[in-house]
């Protein structure tokens, strides 16, 4: 990467950090608990798709219900039927102990998931990935014990001690949020230059060579996708407190869809994509779909819902840059450099593609 766009970025990044800190001074409150603080954590969960796709060449269409998983199982550990809650297996858990176990539950589950899909590639292993969300979504949907069709209400009233209080104190929420999205982040940069996340490139690109070296090729795979895993929980829990409760329609097709649209929109060759489409996303959901577009769409005979405008958005980002708005920024890049005079724009070849 060209070295003066490597330091634009960190600029950017830095300001755009020191603006999140700020956001509180900046933002009202409704900006700051519906539109940040979702950002956050979807992108929290998106990144842990872009992982997989990026560095592993796997798209997984699982975090969804990895992500509801992590959900559902803090919310039956927590809740209690003294506090009006009746549905699940209301276990009255101490609710540090719920988050960790929910966090370990989850990890194994993905191991277990990874383990499953670890042997196939390209669309198998996205269909597999698919078939496991689905059964999920059933099997909460249907067995009432642990949820049914109306899922888990209360949950945010059980924190952790070093939570506190995040019903009264939405702020705090977003900060936890924005902690664990930069922890997130950190994480998947080292990682990915570990000699594990190396050997991972290597298998995304060459897996029959790398097996031939002596790499154990499912394996590894297994263990990034039980890593990316352990990134759905935390966005799984985060969402289970922000908004308060958990159902089967939270890790439903659309949820799916959606995640991968704002992957897709954001790029899945670069982890920043995650937040970045999250908050693109989230911005249109909010705003586009009560805005003069969604009127103008439904006079020519379109449809002004927010999936035929979400789905128009889709359409145009792809075409005009199949890595999502991270991959025209990069092209934008090329093109500036080209117009200074230093030489070609370099096309950055998408992870998984060979030269």
């Amino acid at each position: 990467m060209n070295e003066s766009k490597v330091i634009t970025e960190r600029v950017i990044g830095i300001g755009g950090l020191i603006l999140a800190i700020a956001a509180p001074l900046v933002f009202n409150q409704y900006w700051i608990d519906v539109i940040l603080t979702q950002a956050l954590i979807m992108g929290i969960a998106a990144a842990s798709l872009i992982f997989l796709a990026a560095y592993g060449g796997m798209i997984s269409l699982a975090q969804t219900a990895l992500m509801g998983s992590a959900g559902f199982m803090i919310g039956n550990m927590v809740t209690t039927r003294a506090g009006g809650e009746s549905k699940g297996l209301t276990l009255g858990w101490n609710p540090t102990l719920a988050l960790f176990l929910a966090l370990i539950g989850t990890t194994i589950l993905g191991l277990l998931f990874g383990a499953l899909a670890a042997r196939s590639t390209g669309i198998y292993f996205l269909m597999i990935t698919l078939t496991l969300s689905v059964v999920g979504f059933y099997f909460v949907g249907q067995v009432t014990v642990v949820s049914g069709f109306s899922g888990i209400a209360g949950i945010d009233q059980y924190t952790p001690p070093f939570i506190g209080d995040i019903v009264g104190n939405r702020d705090k929420l977003y900060y936890i949020a924005l902690g664990v999205a930069i922890v997130v982040y950190a994480a998947i940069r080292l990682l990915v230059r570990t000699p594990f996340g190396l050997a991972l490139q290597g298998l995304r690109d060459e897996p029959v060579r790398m097996s031939s070296l002596g790499y154990a090729v499912p394996l590894h795979r297994m263990l990034a996708f039980g890593f990316a895993s352990f990134l759905a929980a935390l966005a799984g829990i985060l969402l289970v407190w922000w908004q308060g409760q958990i159902a089967p329609g939270d890790i439903g097709l659309q949820s799916t869809i959606d995640l991968l649209i704002i992957a897709v929109i954001g790029g899945l060759t670069r982890i920043e994509g995650a937040w970045v489409g999250a908050l693109a996303f989230i911005i249109i959901n909010n705003y586009i779909r009560d805005s003069w577009l969604t009127d103008f769409l439904d006079k020519v005979g379109i449809g002004g819902s927010f999936n035929t405008i979400i789905g128009l958005v889709f359409l145009v980002i792809v075409i005009v840059s199949p890595d999502g708005l991270m991959g025209a920024w990069d092209r934008l890049w090329g093109l500036t450099e080209r117009g200074d005079g230093e030489g070609p724009s370099v096309t950055t070849i998408p992870a998984g593609e060979k030269v």
